[in-house]
């Protein structure tokens, strides 16, 4: 059975930790035009003593632990967002106590570094997390048919999620926050959909969401942090959708990681694959397209590439252990998730 922690509500406290990187001078300005995001919702907001750090990592990795335990663990804080990734939260996974963190549910929320935590939460313990945006892109409004991850933590127990593609993206670059720290739109310019990878037929297929970023969720396999198989079989009888994404690693790069995923078990139990929209280099003679078809290749199960689930803007608000159905045929492609 999958925990969900309790909807916020008005008043709810949002706590701020910086378990990879924190902010750094320069984008102070859009840390306070988030951190007003949130107030003006309803709620109160309490940044963790490491949000303005600098450097690779915010802090050691005992003090960054120990921010993350205490805003997690705090029963008046409902949910944790960082301000956004890095690059080493890996390095966090011995120091937490997990039993700890999944004790009294708090939304956990992120994408990118932060799919390092959120993962092995779920995993390990049944605990839903929420792969989403992180504060500092909050305020950008999600272009419909997509929810942000405020729309995902104020649903009540059972609610149905209803996403969908999204009709354009950002083909190139990230906003610069030290320019345009009041952004609220990002400029999405190219024409979106998702794009099967295993034939043409129309896809109706169901299963309990796991996944994260590419580049990081990758070094969990063969893991205690990355045990998909026990989790299936504590947590999964209906068998998972496995949705990944590459930030920037060339095509070449990802079939290496893929390939690692799937020799360590990872789709195991797998219904189905999503593999987000990348900016990632093509290789010679290998597009990401191809690389994908090469390493998941006779796994027998469809595969939805160019999901709008990554550093590619906009973002599905994807729970981790919600039960997804997707639907795609050649006019549209429809994510639900229930929670329950």
């Amino acid at each position: 059975m999958i925990r969900y922690p309790r909807p916020l509500v008005p008043g709810d406290v949002i706590g701020v930790a910086s378990p990879s990187a924190g902010v750094a001078d320069r984008h102070a300005r859009r840390l306070d035009v988030a951190v007003r995001h949130l107030t003006q919702r309803g709620f109160d907001v309490r940044l963790g003593p490491l949000v303005r750090g600098d450097g690779v990592a915010s802090g050691s990795r005992d003090a960054r632990a120990a921010e993350l335990t205490d805003l997690m663990t705090d029963p008046g804080v409902r949910a944790v967002v960082p301000p956004w990734g890095g690059e080493i939260a890996l390095d966090l996974l011995d120091r937490l106590d997990w039993d700890a963190l999944a004790t009294d549910p708090t939304w956990f929320v992120g994408y990118s570094d932060i799919s390092t935590l959120l993962l092995p939460l779920t995993l390990r313990t049944g605990v839903a997390t929420l792969h989403g945006q992180n504060l500092m892109e909050t305020p950008f409004r999600a272009p419909a048919p997509m929810l942000t991850w405020l729309d995902v933590v104020r649903a009540e127990p059972g609610a149905t999620l209803v996403q969908g593609a999204a009709p354009r993206y950002r083909s190139a670059g990230f906003t610069d926050f030290a320019v345009e720290p009041e952004a609220t739109e990002e400029p999405l310019d190219a024409p979106g959909g998702w794009t099967r990878l295993d034939g043409d037929d129309d896809l109706r297929v169901t299963g309990r969401l796991i996944g994260g970023c590419l580049e990081t969720v990758s070094h969990l396999a063969g893991t205690p942090y990355g045990d998909v198989g026990a989790f299936v079989a504590a947590h999964a009888p209906e068998g998972t959708i496995v949705y990944l994404e590459a930030a920037a690693a060339d095509a070449t790069d990802v079939v290496r990681r893929l390939l690692g995923l799937r020799y360590a078990g990872f789709f195991a139990g797998a219904n189905a694959v999503l593999l987000g929209r990348t900016r990632g280099a093509d290789a010679p003679g290998l597009t990401q397209h191809d690389a994908a078809r090469h390493a998941l290749a006779g796994l027998g199960v469809p595969v939805l590439a160019d999901v709008d689930c990554g550093h590619v803007p906009p973002h599905l608000a994807l729970v981790n252990g919600a039960l997804a159905t997707i639907e795609h045929d050649s006019a549209r492609s429809v994510l639900t998730q229930v929670l329950r």
